[in-house]
């Protein structure tokens, strides 16, 4: 799994990336079938905008966006919804085997 953080309007600083690595984690099921991940934090005075760009070995692609006045917060919600995606994706191509 290739992993990307960019920060727009700010410089992403260790301890968000150690959040979002830490977080992540919980994505160990999933890892054989994540291509890659490209995150995408956007300071928007007076709150930010965390993306998330999927792509899944099968060839899926989906963008999640999450808007919090807390930037932890929001990356928390971010990997909560892409843990929901990525199970939901998952269960659709082992259905259809």
């Amino acid at each position: 799994m290739e992993l990307e953080i960019k920060g727009v309007h700010f410089t992403v600083h260790d301890d968000t990336r150690e959040l979002i690595t830490t977080k992540l984690e919980k994505l160990e099921f999933a890892a054989e079938y994540i291509v890659d991940l490209q995150f995408t934090l956007t300071r928007e005075n007076p709150d930010f905008l965390a993306e998330v760009k999927l792509h899944l070995s099968w060839g899926h692609s989906s963008v999640i966006k999450v808007r919090s006045y807390d930037l932890h917060e929001g990356i928390t919600t971010l990997i909560d919804k892409l843990d929901h995606k990525i199970r939901k994706e998952r269960d659709k191509v082992t259905d259809h085997k």
